[in-house]
């Protein structure tokens, strides 16, 4: 049996599950976009080819492989986009959550069965259908657990509104123990500068102290200017709407030192090697139109 074990988001990692542009089937139609950035990418005829992706999925594995990390992929469904594995289920503590995302993602689950199977399925934990929530919205952080939401009267009319407060209310009653704290984020339909899909689109710890902030993803400034103060403005690096855009929160954290990031986002990774952080840059830019990254594509099931 594996013991699923995450209390943070960059306690030294241990075992995770990829996702996989494999057979991610054909360019969608502009009215199956999920999110504003890949209808732009639809619309201007710049959408990801799957080699590409393959390709930059392979570069992401083969740094895990350089740290001893335990990579589990899910089964490949024909003509199915499975690349973003942090979508359809979380980690807090000891117990994985089953996402309830969109209906027709559902197969995506289905496709990591066989790694469930190595867990005790007391563990894992389907939450009542009203409750919508989605991985990148939700990140233990020691004695928290950070949230981001939307809590408008006009949620159904958003399909980037992914995470509602009826799940907010649920994660109180399941970790009584923990300061569950929520964060109402912009969202957009239509333009994907002004549209944070997810709290980690917009926000992510890095190390033990430090964050990676934009501050126009947070619809309350209160909200922002809590994580600017628990954090504190020195350890905190500000990106700018262009760099929100391009996923610069969006890292991966594989230890307290070690970063994985996009090779192209010069300005964040000088200023993780300034703070002492070892940058382990790769090719991931075709991905980024998706309005995914890389703590997207992962779903860590153990750190330390």
């Amino acid at each position: 049996m594996m013991k699923l074990h995450i209390i943070d988001e960059t306690a030294p990692l241990k075992a995770v599950v990829l996702g996989t542009a494999e057979s991610c089937g054909p360019v969608p139609k502009p009215e199956e976009a999920y999110d504003p950035k890949s209808l732009e990418h639809i619309l201007n005829g710049t959408y990801p080819k799957e080699a590409d992706m393959v390709k930059e999925m392979d570069a992401f594995a083969a740094v895990f492989e350089k740290y001893g990390v335990k990579v589990f992929r899910p089964e490949v469904i024909q003509d199915c986009n499975q690349i973003f594995s942090r979508d359809i289920a979380f980690v807090i503590e000891d117990k994985l959550f089953h996402s309830n995302i969109l209906p027709d993602r559902e197969r995506e689950f289905e496709a990591i069965v066989h790694i469930l199977e190595q867990l005790d399925p007391n563990k894992i934990i389907r939450p009542p259908e009203e409750v919508h929530i989605e991985g990148g919205d939700v990140m233990p952080w020691n004695d928290y657990i950070f949230v981001g939401t939307y809590t408008g009267k006009d949620y159904p009319d958003y399909i980037t509104a992914r995470t509602n407060k009826e799940a907010v209310e649920y994660l109180r009653e399941l970790f009584p123990h923990k300061t569950v704290k929520s964060f109402e984020l912009r969202k957009s339909n239509t333009n994907a500068k002004e549209n944070a899909l997810h709290l980690d689109c917009c926000f992510q710890p890095v190390g033990k102290d430090k964050a990676i902030l934009h501050k126009n993803g947070f619809l309350v400034e209160e909200e922002y200017q809590w994580l600017v103060d628990y954090f504190g403005k020195e350890n905190v690096f500000e990106i700018d709407k262009e760099e929100m855009y391009q996923m610069f929160s969006n890292v991966f954290s594989i230890s307290p030192e070690v970063v994985v990031s996009e090779q192209n986002f010069t300005r964040l990774n000088d200023w993780l090697r300034s703070q002492g952080f070892t940058v382990e840059e790769i090719p991931y830019a075709e991905i980024a139109k998706q309005e995914g990254l890389l703590r997207c594509s992962t779903l860590p099931l153990i750190r330390e």
